[in-house]
């Protein structure tokens, strides 16, 4: 599945397949690696006081990717949006929608830039199982005063670096989303509780009771 966004939303475009394969091979040498982009990710996160403020994260983030090659920067727009479209999945929509009260295709998008900022590890396992999002402190800690996680700021990341770097936006076509079809297992009113509660227990008892 396509999808096509405009960049006010986030700075998003797809591209065709030929444009796709041609970004992907100047990303790779300009040595932009997706390991080395959540590398940039937890570098980030250690400047900062606490890791778990989305918005600091994104800032030092930023601030580190001004300082590297503009070719460098261009890839790390693809492999953020590598990493965006990896996370593009029904349950951990449906958790989304259980943290956030809601959540709206451009909520999952924000949904999924604040879990970005998490770091590698959280994200990896929140994909593999969105429950475990609930033995994360912020989490709770959101359940408990009503507090929405989100990180907008996230998906602009690399954007912000090359007009701080460069002077210019990012050129035109410079990355690609193509986005799964989602799971029509998961195709389900989300404000079914019983059926959150069965799919997603430890959320459902933070934010359903």
């Amino acid at each position: 599945m396509e999808r096509r966004t405009d960049g006010t939303a986030g700075e998003r475009a797809v591209l065709s397949d030929r444009g796709g394969r041609l970004r992907a091979m100047e990303s790779e040498q300009s040595g932009m690696d997706i390991e080395q982009f959540w590398q940039l990710i937890e570098d980030a996160r250690a400047l900062v006081p606490d890791p778990a403020d989305g918005e600091a994260v994104v800032e030092a983030a930023v601030e580190l990717l001004t300082g590297r090659p503009a070719a460098t920067i261009v890839a790390a727009q693809q492999r953020l949006w590598d990493v965006l479209t990896h996370s593009y999945r029904s349950p951990l929509w449906a958790a989304g929608y259980l943290v956030n009260g809601g959540c709206s295709d451009d909520g999952f998008d924000y949904f999924r830039g604040w879990l970005l900022t998490c770091g590698s590890e959280i994200a990896e396992r929140a994909v593999a199982d969105p429950d475990s999002l609930a033995d994360l402190p912020v989490v709770r800690a959101a359940a408990a005063d009503g507090a929405e996680l989100e990180c907008q700021d996230a998906l602009g990341i690399a954007w912000r670096a090359h007009l701080a770097a460069t002077g210019a936006q990012l050129p035109a076509g410079a990355f690609t989303v193509r986005y799964p079809a989602l799971d029509p297992r998961w195709d389900f009113d989300f404000d079914d509780s019983a059926e959150m509660s069965r799919r997603l227990p430890r959320l459902a008892a933070l934010f359903l009771t």
